[in-house]
């Protein structure tokens, strides 16, 4: 079992310490030339940026000067950066000069901007900060946005240290608020969640007691870090408590999830984790052989978190890698959110994550029955999500009557008001009222935070079983949608994987079911509707004993979602209502009662649309690196490569033609340049398919790059009508940081690249 006794409270051993400010001071006046971050570029250690606590105390300070001169003191300020540690300094460099971060991600190219035009407009933030690159590419967007075009934006990697002599203290204190964390929206717009640093600096306590963290820790993270968990887990928590980090984009990871467990082996990294899905693709993009390269065996603590924890990833990533040294014991389940600024609950009693099977007919009128997994009536397992790291902080409540609820019952998960607790949500009163002081219905027990989690204790573990606002009630009995959502995604090999939406809508006799699905990519061409939305209904009445009202297919990446990947089911519900999905084919029932835009089609089966059909499945594996000495042979292998995963025939491809065309979205055009690395031996930028959009213009280029005499194709003219300005590759790079956890498990799932 792993070692994760309680160690002396950092603040018990430096009082004085009452904000981050203090604490980054301390910290470099004792070891001002030890190592805080290291960053990897690409993820690899030869690609290292390091810094020290002394010069990121000076590129915070210098950061600071700026915002004092631009008056930002308690004001919100925008953080638009891509990863990196000019991230974290204008993070800090907020914190030095008493401004407000507001953690952010620069927009994606030809998305839109309404996320960050709500952010600005609820945080009333007039600055942002980035660095050149972004800020090259944001100058012209700003502009074209009505509601952005009064933001300041400035970049900060040109600042001069020197700046940092000029830096004041400034009047903060504990209640001081250090950061707006906004929430992921999934309901609703994104709310501005006020953090302090009494909150920063208290969860941070939570979390290095709980996890066992010292200043002997190492730890490696890919996180994003304009979320609660890559921020405070993966940014704050080793400064805390005094240990050294590596850091790597996301994109790395993504790209190459080795990487991540690479670093873990290299730097003999003791703390590491992310989501459920981070471990799944561990599992499906490593070989036998590349995992006996591997030294896991000083990996004490696995965290995981922030989305639904599969018991079957635990036992396979634990079973995959235990010739690595890794133990299943390090596996840390956890709970937590915005609002409570990171941490609620921990595994610390167990050799093992504990997880229970329910019986599903009793989990639906929420009364818990733990069963065998073998019995006919048996449920998902639920793995527990440990124990609260404040004694008798968490209670389950009934959301209605506000009663505790009695044991082996469902209820909503309030959170006892702590100094973890956020303050509120940003100019919101009317919503802090509601969710930050609640109250039992005994009216003595003190103010409660409501998370709208539904959750259990078994004994001593939190058990988490879905969203209070999320749930479909039909007939009297409950339904959480991620369960259906997991059964849909699993019915046709046609539908894309975390790519759909289960939500109900009233009929005029009852509530209806309706899902909402992306399909594949490469089913666009070939799916057979009709047949995809049989075995929709087929899988969801077997699972679930449930009709479907309606079923509504999108083409990849039109379901609205969160920065985080989750799935707006309610935005979902409300343009299907509307009628503003642009519908791939649709099916309902009856369309009568639906009140959606469409005609609902004229057949017994409310048929309102089609798919283009066309495409046949291509047999065989593509060879690698077999004769590929000219452009016409690069050429001709990255046809069939394209052929086979797009699944449409090679004479429909041009290679004149741009790859976006055929649907080459950002991680297919990451596994695109992988493949080619492994076939030619070269080592390629993941935006090689945006630098280069044609098969042609690629071709050329990487025949160049091998030494070959390009004779077989135009290399001037491909060259020229293909290639982008450099700071629009810059912007892409961003772009593939910011894809979400949904789509990476999607994308990243469909063929190994290796």
């Amino acid at each position: 079992m792993v070692n994760r006794e309680l160690t002396q409270p950092v603040l018990e051993r430096a009082p004085q310490l009452s904000t981050f400010v203090d604490l980054l001071d301390w910290r470099t006046q004792q070891t001002p030339d030890r190592t805080l971050y290291r960053f990897l570029l690409d993820g690899t250690p030869n690609t290292a940026e390091v810094i020290t606590y002394g010069q990121f105390q000076q590129r915070a300070r210098a950061i600071a000067v700026l915002l004092r001169d631009l008056g930002c003191q308690e004001q919100p300020v925008l953080l638009l950066y891509p990863a990196g540690l000019d991230y974290i300094a204008a993070f800090f460099g907020c914190l030095y000069a008493g401004a407000i971060a507001v953690p952010a991600y620069p927009p994606r190219p030809n998305r839109s901007l309404d996320r960050i035009e709500a952010m600005v407009q609820d945080a009333g933030a007039t600055v942002a900060l980035t660095d050149s690159p972004t800020l090259q590419k944001l100058e012209r967007r700003l502009g074209e946005s009505v509601g952005l075009r009064s933001l300041y934006c400035l970049s900060t990697d040109g600042l001069q240290p020197e700046l940092a002599q000029q830096w004041q203290p400034p009047a903060i204190q504990a209640r001081t608020l250090a950061l707006l964390q906004y929430t992921s929206g999934s309901t609703a717009l994104p709310k501005g969640v006020m953090i302090s640093h009494d909150n920063l600096l208290h969860n941070s306590e939570l979390i290095s007691r709980c996890f066992g963290n010292t200043a002997d820790s190492r730890g490696v993270s890919w996180l994003p870090p304009y979320h609660d968990m890559g921020l405070v887990g993966g940014i704050l928590q080793p400064l805390y408590v005094g240990a050294e980090m590596t850091l790597m984009p996301p994109v790395a990871f993504l790209q190459r999830p080795l990487r991540w467990l690479e670093a873990i082996s290299h730097y003999r990294a003791t703390t590491s984790g992310g989501p459920n899905f981070a471990y799944d693709l561990c599992v499906q993009k490593t070989t036998p052989e590349q995992r006996q390269t591997l030294d896991l065996s000083r990996w004490q603590l696995a965290f995981t978190g922030a989305e639904p924890i599969q018991q079957a990833t635990l036992a396979q990533f634990a079973e995959a890698f235990a010739p690595c040294g890794f133990q299943p014991g390090a596996f840390y389940p956890c709970y937590g959110m915005a609002e409570t600024t990171l941490l609620v609950t921990g595994d610390s009693a167990h050799p093992e994550p504990q997880h229970l099977t329910l019986k599903a007919s009793d989990l639906q009128n929420n009364r818990v029955t733990p069963v065998a997994p073998s019995d006919a009536d048996a449920a998902r397992p639920i793995v527990g999500c440990g124990q609260p790291a404040i004694p008798d902080q968490v209670c389950i409540v009934n959301p209605d009557s506000h009663q505790l609820c009695p044991p082996n019952t469902i209820g909503e998960i309030w959170v006892r008001q702590s100094r973890s607790i956020a303050q509120g949500y940003w100019r919101r009163d009317d919503a802090t009222q509601a969710t930050f002081q609640a109250t039992l219905a005994d009216g003595e027990s003190g103010s409660f935070l409501r998370t709208g989690d539904l959750g259990f204790f078994r004994g001593d573990d939190l058990y988490v079983t879905g969203r209070l606002k999320d749930l479909i009630i039909i007939r009297g009995r409950n339904h959480y949608p991620q369960d259906i959502e997991a059964t849909a995604e699993q019915a046709h090999a046609s539908l894309r994987p975390g790519g759909g939406a289960a939500f109900s809508v009233a009929g005029a006799d009852t509530e209806h079911l309706v899902i909402v699905h992306e399909l594949e990519r490469t089913a666009l061409r070939n799916a057979d509707p009709e047949a995809v939305v049989m075995a929709l209904r087929r899988a969801i009445a077997a699972a679930h004993d449930l009709p479907v009202g309606a079923i509504v297919l999108l083409k990849p990446n039109a379901m609205p979602k969160t920065s985080s990947g989750k799935v707006q089911r309610h935005l979902c519900r409300s343009m299907f209502l509307a009628g503003e999905f642009e519908v791939v084919y649709e099916w309902a029932m009856t369309a009568a009662d639906w009140g959606v835009g469409g005609d609902g089609g004229d057949g017994e089966d409310g048929e309102v649309a089609a798919v283009e059909q066309g495409g046949r499945e291509l047999g065989g594996a593509v060879s690698l690196g077999v004769g590929l000495d000219t452009p016409a042979a690069i050429a001709d292998w990255m046809v069939t490569w394209l052929a086979q995963t797009l699944n449409v025939p090679k004479s429909t491809l041009d290679i004149r033609q741009p790859l976006a065309d055929y649907g080459l979205d950002s991680l297919a055009a990451v596994e695109l340049a992988q493949a080619l690395e492994t076939a030619l031996g070269i080592s390629l930028s993941p935006t090689l398919a945006y630098e280069y959009p044609t098969i042609e213009a690629l071709s050329v280029y990487l025949a160049s790059a091998l030494g070959q005499d390009p004779e077989a194709l135009p290399q001037e003219d491909a060259v020229s009508s293909g290639k982008v300005d450099p700071g629009e590759l810059e912007q892409l790079v961003r772009e593939l940081e910011l894809l979400s956890d949904a789509e990476v498990r999607n994308l990243l799932s469909r063929q190994a690249y290796y």
